[in-house]
């Protein structure tokens, strides 16, 4: 039998990906539901190839352009928030591929846990901002949160068949971004432009702004505390340039296990997809173990601050990691429009930090609640660094 698959964000990176990983096994895969934000153009494609039951537009405007362009099209159509969820609960789906950009991905993907779908999590904010809530109901509801994030399917896969109580240490490692090596001055004066342009990965617009300023990397310090269910100070941020590494993990025995590959996000994607099995033969360049320098350097938290902020909210607790979330997404769409400096994002995110004193234990009334006041806040506060 196929595995039935939905997917959420599938004109964005990932979910292109993940069609391009399916269309390999049209024996394996059936995609039963897509949901895209405003690319009307490139999702009416995906329709005609892999013929989803159900689809989803993020407003009215476009649902009634898809319409129109699909009128002898059995295909139903929705919009905005009760679409994503329509296309994260389709009955017969089996798992839910979440790659959305930011918090709007809480709700479909707590909706799919719910209704007992299997979820490829690629959208970090989900994990950041209700960790606790995400992972409990996973549980409740006896359903695999499986990584998509290079990093988290590599501590995944360096954990199969292990006792997560001998964890000593999860290693999460980091290429850098595209400002590795830029000082603080230099840092001050980057354009939109150059922060896009990661060294390694091609990505979304948003989570390669996170990757330059570290941030990326603070939220996958967040998600890891609730994915293997380990304390905060048992996971180490170290810079991997070569993106080689994907991640380690060190057991109390002093023993280390590491994932290489090359760098190639159809790897993680495919494994989530096809788990618990491998998907099998794929053709990359040859992997030359010869020709690899492998560098290693610890983080700057001086140039770097929203890594450190990001632990700060996680020790924090309760609601801080949401308003970190809510904060982060307003700065870096002000930096992307040239409204605020790169970092300025910090700065900004610091502060709405500084106006809230976390709730504890957060419900989801809680988060939705904060993660609006801390949109509204952080829009009120615009500052220029110095």
């Amino acid at each position: 039998m196929p595995k039935y698959i939905s997917i959420l964000g599938s004109t964005g990176s990932i979910g292109q990906q993940a069609l391009e990983v399916i269309s390999w096994f049209p024996k394996k895969f059936k995609v039963r539901g897509l949901a895209a934000g405003g690319n009307v153009d490139l999702l009416a494609k995906q329709i005609e190839r892999f013929n989803p039951q159900v689809v989803a537009l993020k407003d009215k405007e476009k649902e009634e352009e898809l319409k129109k362009r699909l009128k002898s099209k059995r295909v139903k159509i929705h919009s905005g928030l009760s679409g994503l969820v329509e296309v994260s609960t389709i009955p017969e789906v089996d798992l839910v591929v979440v790659s959305l950009v930011g918090v709007v991905g809480l709700i479909p993907t707590l909706s799919a846990i719910k209704a007992g779908k299997d979820i490829a999590l690629a959208n970090k904010e989900p994990l950041v901002a209700a960790g606790r809530l995400v992972t409990d109901e996973a549980k409740k509801s006896k359903v695999n949160i499986l990584p998509v994030d290079s990093e988290h399917s590599a501590i995944f896969q360096c954990l199969q068949g292990e006792d997560y109580s001998q964890i000593k240490r999860i290693i999460l490692t980091c290429s850098g971004g595209p400002f590795l090596n830029l000082k603080l001055r230099e840092l001050r004066k980057v354009t939109p432009q150059q922060a896009l342009s990661h060294p390694t990965w091609k990505m979304g617009k948003k989570i390669s702004v996170d990757s330059a300023t570290l941030m990326n990397k603070g939220f996958e310090v967040l998600e890891a505390r609730w994915l293997f269910q380990v304390e905060p100070d048992k996971i180490e941020v170290v810079i991997h340039p070569q993106s080689i590494i994907h991640s380690l993990v060190e057991f109390e025995d002093g023993s280390i296990k590491a994932q290489l590959s090359l760098p190639d996000m159809r790897l993680p994607i495919s494994y989530a997809l096809f788990y618990p099995q491998r998907m099998g033969k794929f053709v990359l360049k040859p992997f030359d173990l010869t020709k690899l320098k492998l560098t290693f350097k610890v983080p700057d938290l001086g140039r770097f601050p929203s890594l450190g902020y990001a632990r700060e909210a996680l020790e924090a607790g309760g609601t801080m990691p949401a308003v970190l979330n809510a904060a982060n997404e307003v700065a870096v769409k002000l930096f992307l429009e040239e409204k605020i400096g790169f970092m300025d994002i910090a700065i900004l995110v610091k502060q709405v930090m500084d106006k809230h004193k976390a709730i504890k234990p957060p419900s989801l009334k809680n988060i939705l609640k904060v993660d609006k006041w801390a949109r509204e806040v952080a829009l009120q506060s615009i500052v220029h660094s110095p």
